[in-house]
């Protein structure tokens, strides 16, 4: 191996050391490492920035934006609600969220599901007090293993069947093919992560933390005509121990029901008072079926998805002083709605509108973006502060986000377009139909997961121009002597290692020629080592870098690198003793 060679193994090592036994972020890692290579000409601009134009990366980044479409109509938010229900506990939580997912991932390319499932799950964990540290691995994983079942669940998969048809001289696999071994090793990666996730896992992101903000708002929601939430009890509808949240009050015609019990089922029109910190207060308007008892938020000029949450202290000049809310036309003159008000702890009985200010008081406003700049340095209030990630949900357009997701899958799926293309065209139809505006789409993209992915890739570039991958490949295969069922387990080890180094895609196409060449050196069929292939290239679980899924839900739920190795290495080991000890009796090897 050449002296290049050996200078981009070590810092990919030391890189490896810096994400096992430091805290610092794992897109600074990789951009530093790759830019360590760069600058000292080991490898070209090329190579270095290739992971910068990658179609995968790029795919990721409009995925973000379709995902954001998803968030902001609440589409996403609606079957989260559906899929999760009532949890309470983390096993049943990873029950509900595994198994749609794979079934899901099997037939649609699983990235856009995790990017999709993602903000949505961060907000139910807050609501349901589940950390979100506790699912968001198991939905990646899930992801992946149902990934393997099918021929079009993965891009590795068709990738490895393009090859074999321009081989010529082996047969192309069927749609269904890739389930015999991967439904086998889906049902156990099931098993496993349900008995011990819970155990594994750490306790991280949980939303505890993010509510310490003494501050509490006083605020009133109405339960909608034909609401869900009609019918069901307090409990069933997730009304009841909320964090940060408590229901003071329900309010019925012209009755008032205090101390609210557990099983007080809720009606129509039903005006329920909440107190609670101003992240609650946030997570509650997304709940399908309630909406803000005032009506004024529906007369505001601006669309309800492209204003914010707002937070104002009311000055001792500012000229309603004394005033109700509605008597003084705060809406008229502010254009914003007051939402609830909290007053130095205590809580105010009055309908909003009919609230006299005073001054201190913090108002929750509903307003464009543009409130903040323009009364930032006004005297009528104190402080003025957005609330990030606060655009209220509107679920009007809801289908239109829920037809473009399904046009990009089918599109993608039937190979009419490119799974980038797909993506892109998806994401252009939210932003035409006004879904969410142009400022919402940039800063949904998560633009450090794409630094990573990309570094990552010019990391595993790297490895592929300085021969490294080819030479660790091949002294791999030259243990295999002439034993078939040994090549097997070494074609799995080889494309498994290369996956969590470089990439999934580029391990099957660094390990196809190989394992191509063994197959043949050997007499014996090229098909066993393809399935071998498409599970271990599919198999990153001991490491967020291996698959993009797993850098996806690396930073939302607070994980470590050793956790992914921690729960993801026994997973592995599992999965690589189904897929070697079945593939030779499922297809005769």
């Amino acid at each position: 191996m050449t002296f290049e060679g050996w200078a981009v193994l070590s810092v990919i090592m030391i890189c490896l050391a810096l994400l096992i036994g430091t805290s610092v972020s794992v897109d600074i890692i990789l951009f530093a490492g790759l830019a360590v290579l760069f600058i000292s000409g080991i490898i070209p601009a090329e190579n270095a920035l290739s992971g910068f134009s990658n179609e995968g990366m790029l795919t990721v980044a409009a995925l973000y934006i379709v995902a954001a479409g998803l968030k902001e109509t609440g589409a996403i938010q609606f079957i989260v609600q559906r899929v999760m229900g009532n949890a309470k506990t983390v096993k049943k939580a990873q029950l509900r969220i595994m198994s749609p997912v794979m079934v899901m991932s099997a037939f649609l390319n699983n990235t856009p599901i995790v990017a999709s499932f993602i903000p949505a799950l961060e907000r139910w964990s807050r609501i349901s007090q589940i950390p979100v540290s506790k699912i968001l691995i198991p939905l990646s994983y899930a992801a992946i293993l149902g990934g393997t079942c099918t021929l079009i669940g993965t891009s590795t998969n068709l990738i490895i069947n393009g090859l074999m048809i321009e081989e010529g001289s082996v047969r192309s696999l069927g749609i269904l093919e890739p389930a015999l071994i991967g439904i086998p090793c889906a049902i156990a990666g099931f098993i496993y992560l349900f008995f011990l996730g819970d155990r594994l896992l750490p306790e991280r992101g949980s939303s505890m933390d993010t509510f310490k903000d003494p501050r509490e708002y006083t605020i009133e929601m109405i339960v909608e005509e034909e609401s869900s939430l009609a019918g069901k009890t307090i409990e069933d509808a997730g009304l009841r121990n909320l964090p940060g949240l408590f229901l003071i009050e329900i309010q019925r015609n012209s009755r008032t029901i205090p101390a609210v019990g557990p099983y007080e089922k809720i009606r129509e029109n039903d005006r329920l008072i909440f107190t609670g910190i101003v992240d609650s207060i946030i997570d509650i308007q997304q709940i399908t079926g309630l909406v803000p008892a005032t009506n004024q938020v529906f007369k505001l000029d601006a669309p309800r998805n492209e204003r914010k949450m707002i937070e104002a202290v009311v000055s001792r000049s500012n000229p309603l002083l004394g005033n109700t809310i509605r008597g003084g036309e705060f809406r008229n003159r502010y254009d914003a709605v007051v939402l609830a008000v909290s007053r130095n702890g205590e809580r105010i009985n009055e309908k909003v509108g009919d609230i006299n200010l005073k001054s201190g008081d913090v108002l929750l406003l509903e307003a464009h973006p543009n409130f903040v700049s323009k009364y930032r340095n006004s005297s009528d209030f104190f402080l003025v502060s957005s609330i990030e990630d606060s655009s209220p949900v509107t679920y009007e357009k809801a289908w239109v986000a829920g037809l473009s997701l399904t046009a990009m899958v089918v599109l993608a799926a039937t190979g009419i377009l490119s799974m980038l293309q797909a993506a892109i065209l998806a994401g252009g139809l939210l932003l035409i139909t006004k879904c969410f505006n142009y400022t919402t789409a940039l800063e949904s993209v998560d633009w450090r997961v794409l630094i990573a992915i990309a570094s990552a890739l010019g990391l595993g570039s790297a490895l592929e121009y300085t021969g490294v991958a080819e030479h660790l490949a091949t002294n791999l295969f030259n243990f295999a002597g002439d034993n078939p069922v040994f090549a097997l387990l070494l074609t799995y080890l080889a494309t498994w290692l290369l996956t969590e180094m470089i990439t999934n895609n580029a391990a099957a196409v660094l390990i196809f020629p190989i394992a191509f060449s063994l197959a043949q050196s050997l007499g014996v069929d090229f098909i066993p080592f393809a399935m071998v292939m498409i599970i271990a290239a599919s198999s990153s679980f001991s490491t967020p870098i291996g698959y993009q899924t797993n850098l996806m839900v690396y930073g939302p739920g607070g994980y470590k690198f050793t956790d992914f190795t921690r729960i993801g290495l026994p997973l592995n080991l599992i999965v690589a003793a189904i897929t070697v000890f079945l593939v030779p009796y499922i297809w005769n090897f």
